[in-house]
């Protein structure tokens, strides 16, 4: 399971999933889709709670997650709601970390 593993090192060199692949990992997440901005494929999903205060707790635990993993998603805070967006800076595009990372994602409990 995607949840279970650890991000590892992805350097400028490292080789962008393909769309196959991609879609493959895709069926493994609940609810996140992969959208194109500017040419870069990112996998995204919109989180939604009760109020900013959950959502607030929610960002955090992505945060979190983020500086363990050292791996960065733009986080959008909204109230009632956060969108997470993953993506591989350095190869400007997806990779398995991504993945990963929005699988752990799903397993926060935030009520």
């Amino acid at each position: 399971m995607l949840n279970e593993l650890r991000c590892e090192a992805c350097s400028s060199d490292a080789l962008a999933l393909g769309t196959k692949e991609q879609k493959q990992l895709l069926t493994e997440l609940d609810g996140w889709t992969i959208i194109d901005r500017d040419g870069i494929p990112q996998l995204e999903k919109q989180f939604k709670f009760k109020n900013f205060k959950l959502a607030w707790a929610f960002a955090n635990q992505v945060a979190e997650l983020a500086e363990e993993e050292f791996h960065h998603p733009a986080i959008l805070l909204e109230w009632g709601k956060v969108t997470v967006t993953w993506w591989s800076h350095s190869i400007k595009g997806l990779h398995q970390n991504d993945f990963i990372c929005a699988a752990k994602c799903d397993g926060f409990d935030v009520r």
